[in-house]
């Protein structure tokens, strides 16, 4: 039996799966979880790489416990955010995506190159945190000065690992400086901000092998977590996909790029998939609920938050994708704030906070799908929901009965399906 090693993290924790095909589906087995999160350093957001390369290795051991004969290995994570690197020193702190350093920026950068010409290249929806405006930050903070190299965070775990520096296309793409025609970095977009062009290497495609790592062959699956998501979700023919985690990735696989006036109007986003584009919309996902369960009752069993939240008679709602609700420092606060600007008084509980966070989510699913429909001009009858959102029958009610659309969910782990999918193929 030949095993492979998916490694998927995200923005709250990590795994380890083990994966083997057997009666000609990949089998998979959970051997290493780890929590993960942003830390708090002189008034920034950042990442604690140490922490997390010390959490690979960790559940690579583990793994080889299990089955000491492993073929190979892969990393994803979330994207735009990078390690930049001196050689091979790290240059620190890691900044986190949530962080505000960006905001100052951005009118400098779209003074440089207008948004509207940035989503014509790239084919990206705006962000505060795309890789475009952290970089820019970094440039004007000094932090580019004698760097060698920039690397996305699964990119540099795997050199980590083995040795090797590497460049993804799927997980470049988020970034904001990938040509949505070529596939690869957009150098007049890179010139134009003056940004350092020798850290932009040739992007290289998922299952492209790189070094070892104990014997291991490490590879690189999509490592865009979301890509390799898309890549292990069973669908029948083109239908709409929800990747729902801390974010919710909902949309379509698409042949060619979609960047119409319209498409930047309803901030639509032209990631790279393996062989197609994902056209898609990132939204606040279950982030939402983490944050209030974090503030309200930490500890509590989400299975019992859902169970209180659909008892409960709350019916207001609010714009899922506020800014206000991409880092507060009260996420009941945000809903406070949000709820009163719409003259909705506040819920009385906090299952009627939960149940809000539900139906918000459900009724932004249902504007992003008609917007995606209205944009490509496209009906879709389905709705594909993977991820840790999946299990959530009281949210994927609410999401059919708003969207009209049926819902199919499928409680797999469709990231490190793809991942182990992509390995698979790469090194038989």
């Amino acid at each position: 039996m030949k095993y492979y090693l998916a490694v998927d993290i995200g923005a709250s924790s990590g795994r380890h799966l083990l994966g083997w095909k057997e009666d000609g589906e990949i089998k998979t087995k959970e051997v290493y979880r780890f929590p993960n999160g942003v830390k708090e350093m002189d008034g920034h957001l950042t990442w604690d790489i140490e922490a997390l390369l010390s959490h690979v290795k960790r559940g690579i051991d583990e793994a080889l416990k299990v089955s000491p004969e492993i073929v190979s290995l892969s990393v994803d994570t979330w994207g735009v955010d990078y390690v930049l690197m001196k050689g091979n020193e790290e240059v620190l702190p890691c900044y986190a995506y949530r962080d505000t350093r960006t905001e100052a920026v951005i009118p400098e950068v779209h003074g440089i190159v207008p948004f509207d010409e940035l989503y014509a290249r790239t084919g990206i929806q705006f962000q505060t945190f795309n890789t475009v405006y952290q970089l820019y930050a970094d440039k004007k903070a000094g932090r580019l000065e004698g760097v060698t190299d920039f690397l996305m965070m699964p990119e540099y775990l795997l050199y980590k690992l083995c040795g090797v520096k590497s460049h993804e296309y799927t997980n470049a793409t988020t970034g904001g400086m990938v040509s949505a025609k070529t596939g690869q970095f957009d150098h007049e977009i890179i010139s134009r901000l003056g940004l350092p062009v020798h850290l932009f290497k040739t992007l290289q495609n998922p299952g492209t092998k790189l070094g070892t790592y104990k014997g291991i062959q490490c590879v690189l699956c999509a490592t865009h977590d979301t890509a390799s998501a898309v890549e292990g979700i069973p669908m029948e023919g083109s239908e709409i996909y929800i990747s729902s985690g801390t974010w919710s990735l909902l949309g379509v696989k698409s042949e060619t790029p979609v960047t119409t006036p319209e498409s930047m109007a309803a901030n639509f986003t032209n990631e790279g998939g393996v062989g197609y584009i994902r056209y898609l919309k990132n939204i606040m996902g279950m982030w939402l609920i983490n944050r209030l369960r974090d503030e309200l009752c930490p500890g509590k069993d989400f299975g019992e938050i859902v169970k209180e939240a659909e008892a409960d008679d709350f019916d207001g709602s609010v714009d899922a994708n506020d800014k206000v609700f991409l880092s507060p420092e009260s996420m009941k606060a945000a809903f406070d704030v949000s709820l009163d600007e719409d003259d909705v008084v506040s819920p009385s509980t906090n299952a009627g906070y939960f149940r809000c966070a539900y139906r918000s989510l459900a009724q932004t699913y249902k504007k992003a799908v008609d917007e995606i429909e209205s944009v490509t001009g496209k009906k879709y009858h389905s709705i594909y929901i993977v991820g840790g959102g999946a299990k959530n029958s009281f949210l994927n009610r609410l999401t059919e009965e708003a969207s009209g659309k049926k819902v199919i969910a499928l409680p797999i782990e469709a990231t490190a399906l793809g991942n182990l999918k992509i390995q698979m193929e790469a090194v038989n």
